[in-house]
């Protein structure tokens, strides 16, 4: 017995080796391609690098904020019914982007004092914490969407792949 636990301690030591690594080169990459988009409140290297990944696979489909808005599925649909007037979130796009749209508007809702101010503000007017996140997550998209690096190459043009990192093989 104590020689599987000495081996899965092992085991985990160089695991968290590795991913200390892999985290330290996704936050330089991350750093070299939209410095920018990581001094953002609320948005790390890991949800940068996850919001760049999106727009990144879809250049071609970007081309507006709502565009991208849609494709982080943030975008509002109407869901009234009667005299209720009021809007929900697009079910579809990436939701890969959409739950890093998401942390990054905790992170805010916590440290970031206009976002405080304006929660505080909403939840007067008589909106759900839900509604709040809902208009929170769509005004962030229009904020990345500012801050995501221009298209390096026109759309429809095909890039050339790029070269593995030695980490990869």
């Amino acid at each position: 017995m104590r020689h599987v636990l000495a081996s899965l301690a092992r085991r985990w030591l160089t695991l968290h080796e590795e991913i200390k690594i892999h985290s330290w080169h996704l936050k330089q990459q991350t750093k070299a391609v939209a410095p920018r988009l990581v001094e953002a409140v609320g948005i790390g290297p890991d949800t940068a690098a996850e919001l760049l990944l999106a727009a990144g696979d879809n250049t071609d489909c970007i081309r507006s904020e709502s565009a991208f808005a849609k494709l982080c599925g943030v975008s509002p649909i109407p869901a009234s019914s009667g005299k209720t007037n009021r809007h929900r979130l697009n079910r579809g796009g990436n939701r890969q982007a959409n739950a890093a749209l998401y942390r990054a508007i905790i992170v805010r809702m916590r440290w970031h004092q206009p976002t405080i101010d304006y929660v505080t503000r909403r939840t007067a007017e008589g909106l759900s914490k839900r509604e709040i996140i809902r208009c929170l997550k769509r005004y962030l998209a229009r904020e990345v969407y500012r801050l995501l690096p221009p298209p390096s190459s026109p759309p429809g043009v095909v890039a050339k792949p790029a070269e593995r990192s030695p980490l990869a093989a």
